[in-house]
């Protein structure tokens, strides 16, 4: 029997011998449709696994009702078309299954054909639409717009957005360059699992977590015998990225002897095992990160120039989260949601000062220090909403990071007011005192700043 192609796999499930007939004949209408067919809700539940897109479900089933086997492929994948058959003209009934989560109520009567066939075209039409839309997101390298830590709509984030654009539909070497926890590493992740070659391995090294001694035999292996202590062969991290991506963290705190060899086993495409003799061919996409100037260390001679344009490839740099403006906000909606399902939390929103307050501070530890910020304020939190005192900020380098800014006075004061707003609750006539200013110098700047 030929293998369908792409098939849609379709649950038909149904105690009755008449009515499983029936759906299964109008089913088989479609050639590309693989239909599975289940006696009891049980049985339908248990092999969900399988991610069927349509389901035809019989309300009265000899072990569950309509609705609870509803509850259940709802909450597996809310995504699931799933069609009631029933022999039951309650109305209510019939709402509220539409309510919860159905895209159709059919009564078993003369009509049901036709009716059955209706459905059916509705939502072939509604997967193939999907289908295009994801083709077209695909084709245009959309698909890291859902990562919750890859959002902006900041200048600097969409000069980001253009390049990593750029970087998904090639395979040119990307360097990365970032201050640390900007994200160096969900940019990676995210060309590699966006690209041509998602479907091979992406293999992160981090060069400062690996003793300078032993990252020689990360990255190339070794041969069983090759030292002391070495009693079996070991894969290096070249081999086991082959066909895929190769991730190369704080490359700059490479040491100058492993820079020589990193470069020739670039320039060969091939490298050789510690204790061995045969050259072993790779076939990687090599993508870098730093939060140096990697320029800058060639000037100092910690880097070698020759390996510096070799990496160079199509650069990405990674703005501070304080450059960005209102993306802390945008973030901070996405982080807020997944430490409130995460900690098993209410739903919860943040008052004017809260975001004010988030909106004043610098961010030495950037998006990552945003991120342990908003969950903790989550927990904190002692009704549905973040207030201002939920918030706390505790780098050690505030006034370092605050003043490495280099931003005007008028910039500096008003974060200086925003932050103050934010500690005293919007109390325009305390904050004035505490700063020893006019409440009319806070207005205006609260007023230059809607």
């Amino acid at each position: 029997m030929k293998r369908k192609e792409n098939p849609i796999r379709v649950f038909i499930v149904e105690d009755d011998p008449v009515h499983v007939k029936l759906v299964k004949y109008v089913m088989e209408m479609n050639p590309s449709f693989e239909i599975s067919i289940f006696a009891t809700g049980k049985a339908c539940i248990a092999n969900l696994y399988l991610k069927p897109s349509i389901i035809s479900l019989d309300y009265s089933l000899p072990d569950m009702n309509g609705a609870e086997v509803l509850k259940k492929i709802i909450q597996f994948d809310h995504e699931i078309n799933v069609i009631i058959l029933s022999g039951q003209k309650d109305i209510s009934i019939a709402v509220q299954l539409l309510q919860k989560g159905a895209i159709d109520y059919i009564e078993k009567g003369e009509d049901i054909k036709q009716r059955l066939l209706n459905t059916m075209s509705r939502i072939k039409q509604n997967i193939k639409l999907k289908k295009e839309v994801e083709s077209l997101k695909e084709a245009l390298g959309e698909k890291y717009s859902s990562n919750k830590e890859l959002i902006g709509n900041s200048k600097v984030m969409q000069s980001v957005f253009k390049m990593l654009h750029k970087a998904i539909r090639t395979s040119i070497t990307v360097s990365i360059a970032g201050e640390t926890g900007t994200g160096k590493e969900v940019i990676a992740k995210t060309i590699h699992y966006d690209s041509s070659r998602k479907s091979g391995p992406f293999i992160p090294v981090n060069v400062t977590a690996i003793p300078r001694a032993l990252l020689e035999s990360e990255l190339f292996g070794y041969e069983k015998g090759a030292f002391t202590g070495a009693n079996t062969q070991k894969i290096g991290k070249f081999e086991l990225a082959d066909k895929g991506t190769l991730f190369l963290d704080e490359i700059a705190e490479m040491d100058m002897s492993l820079q020589s060899k990193l470069l020739r086993a670039l320039q060969e495409r091939e490298i050789t095992r510690i204790g061995g003799n045969k050259t072993i061919k790779f076939d990687i996409r090599l993508i870098v990160a730093t939060h140096k100037n990697l320029a800058d260390e060639v000037e100092k001679g910690n880097f070698r120039e020759d390996l510096y344009y070799r990496l160079l490839g199509l650069p990405i740099f990674l703005p501070p989260l304080r450059a960005r403006g209102h993306d802390i906000l945008l973030l901070t909606k996405n982080f807020l949601i997944d430490a409130c399902e995460r900690n098993h939390l209410p739903k919860l929103s943040l008052t004017s000062a809260a975001k004010e307050k988030l909106l004043s501070y610098a961010y030495p530890g950037n998006v990552r220090e945003l991120k342990a910020i908003i969950e903790l304020a989550a927990v904190m939190a002692e009704s549905e909403q973040i207030e201002a005192e939920d918030i706390q900020f505790n780098s050690p380098k505030k006034t370092a990071a605050f003043l490495s800014q280099e931003q005007s006075l008028k910039d500096y004061t008003q974060k200086i007011i925003y932050h103050f707003l934010g500690k005293y609750n919007n109390d325009v006539l305390l904050v004035a005192k505490k700063l020893d200013i006019g409440k009319s110098t806070i207005y205006r700047i609260l007023k230059e700043n809607k």
